[in-house]
């Protein structure tokens, strides 16, 4: 078995790697005594030829064209992937940002093997007509014990497209709810949405921004604008959207002339809301706190309150958009923490990390006035909620997220030394206090893609996100001696691509 530390047994590298035992902390020790201290190499190119052969196998019967690696999920262990041919990387991308407590975590194996789970799993209801005995107390214990502040009430979905969709929906029918006042449904209401017309079929529309990642379904895609691959073909909804501000990078060199992009940009939404839609044309606006997939796009918070101060001058639902974002990665259980808002947002939606998916508001009136309008077979799902649950137990009773953030300090700081060698090639590092939300660009796709494939080839699964940008994604218990490895994988790969 090849390991890293015999690769480079003289470099910076392995001499971290040779040390980090000793930064083992007791959350994850206590999770993964099992857990690699370094990267496990076994084949001299990962993929390796058992997992080209599966791949080739699999690509039979399912599109496998996005596939990087074959994963073999049963020997994978805490912060470690291993792929089929049993090399173990160290994971900083997990799952595009799913997982939070690690692979196979012994917490979420107790879960999954209970009596609730088996009954979830078995017996899985259709929540809104036939909801399960024991759904309130698995809310109430996990997901609503994780609401953001100011919010109480849930609306649980099937994924994080999914999670969009039905909240724009309840956008949707409360703005006409409080358009139509107490009046009911008009015959001509309910004729007319049966041809998919007006005024049954609202022509109301949800406001996002430019490279924001939504979804894929049809509302939420015609509100994600990050590429065109996306979108194309796709029918849409002819719905606008504004800019986000492209902030300059070390923030501290560009205080001015950020917050003049951000002003720029809020005059820029109002004038879209007062001059290019008729009054209360614009039911929401959805907007990530961190644009993702769009190249990890950040705004301060003058740019959040501010939106926040429009929404409610000219009565739009602000949707905070938190699937990538939430469940403790920026140092905050969510990340729209980091803003200090006058007030909370209208509705939060939520997946990946929790494994499980929805949105939550406050106000009843954003549920709708009759059943089946906001409605589908499943609702969401018992056994995503049980884990959602576990989830949330366990960064609680651990201190995750604190400790997320304080990793992220740790983390920032080695990148910044690290980078600094290569001014001309690595720029604009961010997420600076944003836990482990961290990320920075090359100076061209190719190379984004070189340093990608280098940093696997050393036992690093990282990703990548808009035209240039590395992007992190570790677990919650990530800790300095994972931050050690990867810093070291990086700078290593950095020496071999730009010798």
């Amino acid at each position: 078995m090849l390991r890293v530390s015999r690769l480079y047994p003289k470099s910076r590298v392995g001499r971290a790697l040779a040390t980090t035992k000793r930064y083992q902390s007791s959350v994850c020790g206590a999770y993964f005594p099992d857990e690699p201290s370094r990267p496990e190499l076994i084949t001299e190119r990962i993929p390796g030829p058992s997992g080209i052969k599966l791949n080739e196998d699999l690509g039979k019967v399912f599109d496998n064209r996005a596939s990087n690696f074959v994963t073999d999920y049963f020997n994978s262990i805490g912060n470690y992937i291993s792929d089929a041919d049993g090399n173990k990387l160290l994971d900083v991308y997990c799952q595009i940002s799913s997982i939070a407590l690690g692979y196979n975590n012994p917490a979420l194996i107790e879960m999954a093997k209970s009596d609730s789970m088996i009954n979830a799993l078995v017996n899985r209801p259709a929540l809104a007509c036939f909801p399960s005995i024991d759904y309130g107390k698995i809310l109430n214990e996990g997901i609503l014990a994780a609401a953001p502040p100011g919010m109480d009430k849930v609306w649980t979905a099937l994924s994080g497209s999914c999670a969009n969709e039905t909240a724009y929906k309840a956008a949707f029918m409360y703005q006409e709810a409080k358009r139509r006042g107490s009046i009911d449904f008009t015959s001509e209401e309910l004729t007319s949405v049966m041809e998919n017309k007006a005024p049954g079929a609202s022509e109301k529309v949800i406001l996002s921004f430019d490279k924001g990642f939504h979804g894929r379904l049809f509302g939420s895609l015609s509100t994600t604008r990050s590429k065109a691959i996306h979108k194309l073909d796709i029918p849409a909804f002819p719905w606008p959207k504004a800019p986000f501000p492209q902030l300059k990078y070390p923030l501290d060199e560009f205080v001015n002339e950020n917050h003049s992009e951000e002003e720029r940009c809020l005059a820029i939404l109002e004038d879209i809301i007062t001059k290019k839609h008729p009054p209360h044309n614009i039911a929401a606006i959805v907007v990530e706190p961190v644009q993702s997939e769009g190249g990890d796009v950040h705004a301060t918070p003058f740019f959040f309150q501010g939106l926040r101060d429009l929404t409610k001058k000219h009565e739009i639902l602000m949707i905070v958009d938190e699937v990538q974002t939430g469940i403790g990665a920026t140092g905050k259980f969510w990340a729209h923490e980091h803003w200090n808002l006058s007030e909370p947002p209208d509705m939060v939606s939520f997946s990946k990390k929790f494994q499980a998916a929805g949105f939550y508001f406050t106000d009843p009136e954003l549920q709708p006035n009759k059943p089946f309008r906001q409605f589908n077979t499943w609702c969401g799902d018992p056994s995503k909620a049980l884990i959602a649950k576990s989830i949330y137990q366990e960064i609680s009773k651990n201190n995750l997220v604190q400790k997320t953030a304080q990793v992220g300090d740790y983390l920032y700081k080695s990148l910044s030394s690290v980078f600094s060698k290569y001014p001309d090639r690595i720029k604009n590092l961010r997420g600076e206090n944003m836990g482990t939300f961290i990320a920075w660009d090359c100076v061209s796709p190719e190379e984004r893609n070189k340093l990608l494939l280098a940093c696997r080839t050393k036992g690093v699964n990282i990703g990548g996100c808009g035209e240039v940008t590395v992007r992190l994604r570790p677990t919650l218990v990530f800790e300095n001696k994972h931050a050690d490895v990867l810093a070291n994988i990086l700078e290593d790969s950095l020496k071999d691509l730009y010798k």
